[in-house]
């Protein structure tokens, strides 16, 4: 499907989007754990429930690296109309009832299944890979500005038990991004294990925090009913609960894991690798200056990119958070990540891996100046010494 609109000189611009099939892959991906268990049950293999962390981790990044990098843009004069194409929209609702399907469905193998420990394991954490995907279909959707939506970012949120990213993600992680105050922002020479022990209780106590000062200008305590932290919390009180009268005791320890890997494995690793070292400066007044494109690293790999909703050019997420994922643009001379999420995600859980990797890039980009980079204040001097050695061995 082709959208055309005239330029400011009068000529006709069309654009087609490329990937528009593709985007429906979403619906797809959420069901992965469930395909692996009727065929590890079906098979008697229970290899089959480790399947889609292989795919997530191996065949994603590999189909990434096969296939060229898509760095194209929507022209900005269909941008409009493709923002109003409702197809991608009702993509992200559909995919709030398959997750709370996978959910429930692998949690009832699970409570009726004699399963081995290594099988559970490989289950529990591909579903915590799908959920915490759940997590970034509530950002797409806790952005935009209708009920539906908002309701339905809160709905899926709930999924894995983080409904206060909500509020959290759009009132404290914008505002303060790329700044040492905000700890859903990787500081250069912290290892994801010492990020996750700030950012998962800091992303908490910002949200509550939030809500509280909102509700007190109406004149409200933050125990109601209108407290959107507690909102998604309840449901998944309801939701869980219910696994645990149905199923029993059994389905408790797979209900933790899942949960803990959505969160730390998916959630707190993109928090993670958006922004690592990457700092907003400084204005004269004491503020900082405004979120700027080069204070995120970008990814244009296709196959991570279409299961994310384009989650990986976050720059222009940052720029126009209320722009829909289908117009999401790529901007030239970025920062940007020598892989999709899901590759970064498996080097960032290996911290010499990922500090060799990215730390010469963190400062590569900041073309040596330290003051420019967002960096863990205990290893400030071991890290100004190292890379001032380094550029003077290259001069």
């Amino acid at each position: 499907m082709s959208l055309q609109a005239l330029s400011a000189d009068g000529h006709t611009v069309t654009y087609t989007d490329r990937r528009r099939w593709l985007w429906s892959l979403s619906l797809a991906w959420p069901l992965m754990p469930v395909a692996a268990c009727w065929l590890a049950v079906s098979s008697g293999q229970p290899a089959w429930f480790w399947a889609t962390l292989v795919v997530w981790y191996v065949a994603v990044p590999v189909l990434d690296h096969l296939l060229p990098m898509d760095a194209s843009n929507p022209p900005q004069e269909v941008m409009e109309q493709l923002d109003a194409e409702r197809y991608y929209r009702v993509l992200t609702y559909l995919t709030v009832p398959i997750h709370y399907f996978t959910l429930l469905y692998t949690a009832y193998v699970v409570g009726t299944q004699n399963l081995p420990w290594h099988a559970l394991l490989g289950l529990a954490l591909s579903v915590g890979v799908v959920n915490g995907l759940a997590i970034n279909t509530g950002h797409e959707l806790g952005h935009k500005n209708t009920k539906l939506e908002r309701w339905l970012a809160k709905i899926v949120l709930a999924v894995v038990g983080y409904g206060h990213f909500f509020i959290e993600h759009n009132r404290g992680h914008h505002v303060d991004v790329a700044t040492p105050q905000d700890p859903a922002s990787a500081k250069m020479g912290q290892s994801i294990y010492g990020f996750a022990c700030s950012e998962i209780p800091g992303a908490i106590r910002r949200a509550w925090a939030s809500e509280k000062t909102r509700l007190a200008r109406c004149g409200k305590g933050p125990w109601t009913l209108a407290n959107e932290v507690l909102q998604p919390l309840l449901i998944t009180l309801v939701l869980y609960a219910g696994l645990l009268y149905a199923l029993g005791w059994v389905i408790v320890p797979f209900l933790f894991l899942q949960a803990f890997w959505g969160w730390f494995g998916i959630l707190t690793s993109a928090n993670y690798i958006e922004h690592y070292g990457l700092l907003r400066q400084k204005l004269e007044n004491g503020r900082y200056e405004r979120c700027q494109p080069h204070h995120s690293w970008n990814s244009n790999h296709v196959m991570s990119n279409v299961i994310l909703f384009n989650l990986q050019r976050h720059s222009d997420h940052h720029a126009f958070p209320m722009r829909r994922y289908q117009s999401l643009c790529s901007f030239q001379k970025l920062p940007e990540l020598p892989s999709g999420y899901p590759l970064m995600f498996g080097i960032a859980l290996i911290p010499p891996l990922w500090f060799a990797l990215m730390d010469p890039r963190v400062v590569a980009w900041a073309d040596g100046d330290m003051t420019k980079l967002n960096v863990l204040p205990a290893m400030r001097d071991q890290l100004v010494r190292r890379y001032a050695r380094d550029r003077a061995a290259t001069a």
